[in-house]
């Protein structure tokens, strides 16, 4: 059947075309001399033809796939390696005691895991066939499937969250990406838009996905891990706390703190910071010993703190999330009278017998350390060009252009760092200005009311 439909779909296409064209030249005016050449049609990107194959194959919303996979990974494979949920490729398929999204995936597309792990698009197809599963087992109608808001149920289910309200907090993640709209890096890019949730039981979790405030932290949202993931006890008494080790959680904020809540998960963390504002969430009480260092010594004398991302992508480490961060690690300094150096205040990768290399090289150690020892100044500037200003991904003219600001711009600078010497209307400087997450511009182009460095600005 498919060999003998083809030439009639070709047949057609070029019978429409050719209508088309003749058309467009009995429409157009006479051309006045010779016609100038086409403009060069791009095409897709290999990813925009997986979202665009996936959501035609099973009917999901296309945005909604999109959306979905930049709230678990920012449309990153991070070179094959698993989250520490056990979530492989840019949708996140898991595999582990309690989710098997990636088993489920290869049962219905026939696609071998191995593919699904790895292959971008396969990854794609198989999260789309799983979210269209869920959607059938939920009944959801060829009609109700065109509303984005019918598929919260299915894309909470995909979450893998046991707990009402860590399964509201996932879901929301990805509905507010698609309500708000975003770019990503891998050139995909979802206009925001209005959507009406349809969180059926869920409505009934606590508002914004987590339920009380933390005892311990006023700021912080209070979601305990499961018993099973860290030892009860009665610390300072017990233990004292001398350190703050610091994460970054290889998966979502969301997931993360559902993986806590997995009794298959074996470990925990006190606190996990949300990448794009700076929330945060208590999983494990301060006077309990959290299982995150991989040191049963360093485990009962220190407070692990998580980060949304992966150590691969400076792009998940804000200026909102390192800012709250440092808030609660000041904060910890003070309650238990602990040292605020590096001694003390360390990285996974640091802890004697250390497996993990979090928070890795993209972790700003400078920046973090002068805000949590107060140095917290926000500055603010104006830009001076007689054309765009070109803003770049580091601190330098070497680095790739992410954006421009037009003469007269007000920018707010978060920290300062010495970089490519740049001559502009303030003179020469090799100071360069951080005025968000890998985004940086020169100083000699910004009129901050100082000469170079701002005082009380952090630096980088």
């Amino acid at each position: 059947m498919t060999v003998a439909a083809a030439p009639v779909f070709r047949r057609v296409r070029f019978v429409l075309g050719g209508a088309l064209a003749l058309i467009t030249a009995l429409a157009a005016p006479a051309a006045a001399g010779p016609a100038a050449p086409a403009a060069p049609v791009r095409a897709p990107s290999p990813l925009a033809v997986a979202f665009d194959t996936a959501s035609a194959r099973y009917d999901v919303p296309r945005d909604l796939l999109v959306a979905l996979g930049y709230a678990e990974t920012r449309l990153d494979m991070h070179a094959g390696a698993p989250s520490a949920a056990g979530g492989h490729g840019l949708m996140h398929l898991v595999h582990n005691p309690r989710q098997r999204t990636l088993d489920e995936a290869a049962t219905l597309t026939g696609l071998d895991r191995a593919a699904l792990r790895a292959d971008p698009a396969a990854n794609v197809l198989g999260a789309a066939a799983v979210l269209r599963a869920y959607a059938d087992e939920a009944g959801l109608t060829a009609t109700a499937r065109d509303d984005l808001g019918r598929w919260y149920g299915a894309v909470a289910r995909y979450g893998g969250a046991r707990e009402a309200s860590a399964a509201r907090l996932y879901a929301d993640t990805v509905y507010d990406l698609l309500r708000s709209g975003f770019s990503s890096d891998a050139g995909e890019s979802v206009p925001g838009r209005a959507v009406t949730l349809r969180r059926g039981e869920l409505e009934r979790a606590a508002p914004g996905g987590i339920g009380t405030l933390s005892a311990d932290y006023p700021p912080a949202a209070w979601a305990p891990a499961s018993t099973s993931n860290y030892t009860v006890a009665s610390r300072p008494g017990s233990h004292p706390v001398t350190y703050v080790v610091i994460h970054v959680t290889q998966g979502s904020y969301a997931g993360s703190i559902s993986w806590f809540q997995n009794p298959a998960a074996q470990v925990s963390a006190h606190y996990t910071f949300r990448s794009s504002d700076g929330a945060v969430t208590q999983s494990v009480r301060e006077k309990d010993i959290a299982w995150h260092a991989g040191n049963w010594t360093y485990n009962t004398r220190s407070i692990g703190i998580e980060h949304e991302g992966y150590v691969d992508n400076p792009a998940w480490f804000t200026d909102a999330m390192y800012r709250a961060s440092a808030a609660l690690t000041r904060s910890l300094t003070a309650k238990y009278g602990i040292p605020r150096d590096r001694a003390h205040i360390i990285g996974h990768i640091e802890v004697p017998g250390a497996t993990h290399t979090d928070p890795g090289p993209n972790w700003n150690w400078t920046y973090y350390m002068q805000l949590v020892n107060g140095v917290t100044g926000i500055g603010s500037g104006t830009v001076a060009t007689s054309g765009n200003l070109n803003v770049r991904s580091g601190p330098g003219t070497g680095y790739a252009v992410v954006d421009t600001l037009a003469p007269g711009a007000t920018v707010s600078v978060y920290c300062q760092t010495a970089g490519t010497s740049v001559t502009g209307p303030y003179g020469t400087s090799t100071v360069w200005n951080r005025i968000g997450t890998n985004r940086w511009v020169s100083d000699a182009y910004v009129l901050t009311g100082h000469s170079g460095y701002i005082p009380g600005v952090p630096r980088c």
